[in-house]
């Protein structure tokens, strides 16, 4: 349920940008490793159309498929490792509801879907830093009432 004053996923949005990484399905796990790796991120979205989410791999999902597939790991198709069950939020939902969202379903990328389309991607370092700022304005208020009472 969310509070007035609870910051919501839109203002993450706004202050990141909605550019979301996507790859296709059939791509290579290689392929998907190296461009995590040169974009600085820790997931991709598996998509054809950059709009609609098949899926969702993760650099968690590579390691752990690497003891199972060794050598063999990079040559695999993106969506024999994906994640299909994709946790998903709406740029209405608030920072707080999908903080409990990522800690219950211990996922650290969720997908921004509005109208039924790809919209965006909240990271938890993203939910971390739009809660320290809110935290950092709600003192900086205290603070300002306390000097003008």
């Amino acid at each position: 349920m969310r509070k007035e004053t609870d910051m919501n996923i839109q203002r993450i949005l706004r202050a990141k940008g909605r550019d979301v990484e996507t790859i296709r399905p059939e791509a290579k796990v290689g392929e998907a490793a190296m461009t995590m790796r040169r974009k600085g991120i820790g997931a991709l979205v598996v998509s054809r159309d950059g709009r609609t989410i098949e899926g969702i791999i993760s650099e968690r999902d590579i390691v752990h498929a690497l003891p199972d597939h060794g050598a063999h790991l990079a040559e695999l198709f993106v969506s024999a490792l994906m994640t299909r069950d994709v946790v998903r939020c709406d740029p209405g939902d608030s920072v707080s509801d999908l903080m409990m969202l990522m800690t219950e379903r211990r996922v650290r990328h969720i997908p921004v879907v509005e109208r039924g389309q790809l919209a965006g991607i909240v990271s938890i370092g993203d939910v971390v830093k739009s809660r320290i700022e809110e935290v950092e304005s709600d003192a900086h208020a205290m603070r300002e009432l306390i000097a003008h009472a």
